[in-house]
């Protein structure tokens, strides 16, 4: 198949929407729905949070956080909720006349327009700009009561070549990427690997070998079971100087 020369390193790790802000100094406590996270009367709800009376309930399992008067959740588990402006990667699974389907594990499937890729596609073309099987790195830019559609033009975007593409449970992408991308980076460096994360829950790995792929998978891995622990970096920064040895 052919593989887009587009493609550049992915830089959508550095945006506000993987912003990961564990290594502040924000107090977080791990919550289950129904709990009463605060009774204090002037706090307002934010993400996942409701008001009754003077109390703030958790309406999501995750991490409450206080950023001011506000109270927030910070999910670490549930199904991807698809968005205008996502970041997602997504497996081609079958062809049309006029574009891809693509599977990017949302409750409804997605659609790749062959007009919404950065060059021409002629008709016959398609097949070989894009296989069943394939990963694509795309954009949401429209999410309709029973489908998604993708768009490949943006930088960055576009067939990934090679590599592993892994899972994880899309709430635990923030925790991936960390602090303005510390987290990945870090990985990235010491497996020498690049990575590119959807926030979908798909992660792919090219590394200069297949033991710095795994080595980068297993890392992630351990960050998503993790997730709830106290010092992540730590941790990370532990399996990866034992994995090195």
């Amino acid at each position: 198949m052919e593989k887009t020369e587009e493609f550049e390193e992915n830089e959508d790790i550095e945006s506000e929407e993987f912003e990961e802000t564990e290594e502040s100094n924000k107090k977080r406590v791990l919550v289950i729905p129904g709990e009463i996270i605060s009774t204090n009367p002037d706090m307002l709800p934010g993400d996942f949070v409701r008001k009754e009376g003077e109390n703030l309930i958790a309406m999501r399992y995750g991490l409450a956080e206080e950023d001011g008067r506000v109270v927030r959740i910070i999910p670490v588990s549930g199904a991807f909720e698809p968005r205008r402006g996502n970041s997602v990667l997504g497996i081609v699974t079958d062809i049309t006349y006029n574009g891809w389907l693509i599977d990017i594990d949302a409750p409804y499937g997605a659609f790749l327009p062959v007009s919404e890729c950065k060059r021409f596609i002629h008709s016959n073309d398609i097949e070989d700009y894009a296989g069943i099987g394939d990963v694509v790195n795309a954009k949401i830019f429209s999410v309709k009561r029973k489908g998604i559609d993708l768009t490949l033009k943006s930088k960055g975007l576009g067939v990934l070549e090679g590599g592993r593409l892994i899972k994880i449970n899309p709430n635990k992408v923030p925790r991936v990427i960390g602090r303005g991308g510390s987290m990945i980076n870090l990985i990235k460096d010491s497996t020498k690997t690049r990575i590119t994360v959807g926030q979908n829950g798909y992660i792919w790995i090219l590394g200069e070998n297949l033991e710095g792929e795994k080595k980068a998978e297993d890392a992630i891995m351990l960050i998503a079971k993790e997730a709830t622990s106290h010092g992540l970096t730590d941790i990370i920064e532990k399996f990866l100087k034992e994995e090195a040895k």
